[in-house]
């Protein structure tokens, strides 16, 4: 694999990723965001918070802003290899983890491991959350908007598209 090629790079970071994903890729976008971000330099912080933006309002499952990093990087090929890479180990350790987990259903070691997934998992999202944020206030109004945005859906039951689509008529408005 030549230099250029980032496929390689590509294809390593998203397995290395995958396998730490407790929670699903939204736990690991602090390390996805440093590996695309601060380490290899293929995408911006405002570009990063953009593609998980048009990922979570895409349907479709939450891991979609891996294929569109991917794409961002090296076009189909690679969406292709930054989506197999994210699944494909996880989807292999899931099986396996999946056997013994059942297998073991009434241990009490598999409740106090499942205790302390719950914490870590709400742990790594909340994390994701923050470097978001950071990604996407870029000026105080959409520092100020990305806090009103954070309150309102924590105090609140709105749904997250409600605030999307305030964010989206604010910005087609020159406001934000």
């Amino acid at each position: 694999m030549n230099e250029s090629s980032p496929l390689g790079a590509l294809a390593l970071h998203f397995l290395v990723i995958s396998l730490f994903a407790i929670g699903g890729a939204n736990s690991v976008l602090p390390e996805m965001h440093r590996q695309v971000v601060d380490i290899a330099g293929w995408m911006t912080d405002a570009q990063f918070a953009q593609t998980f933006a048009i990922a979570q309002a895409a349907p479709g499952p939450n891991m979609l802003v891996v294929t569109l990093i991917g794409w961002h990087v090296a076009g189909l090929w690679g969406a292709l290899i930054a989506t197999l890479a994210m699944c494909g180990p996880t989807c292999v350790l899931a099986y396996v983890v999946g056997g013994v987990w059942d297998r073991f259903r009434e241990a009490r070691w598999r409740r106090v491991v499942q205790g302390g997934l719950v914490p870590l998992t709400i742990g790594l999202i909340a994390a994701s959350g923050v470097l978001l944020s950071e990604g996407a206030a870029r000026t105080p109004a959409t520092a100020a908007f990305t806090l009103v945005t954070a309150l309102v859906l924590f105090f609140t039951r709105l749904s997250p598209l409600w605030m999307l689509a305030a964010g989206g008529a604010l910005g087609a408005l020159g406001l934000i």
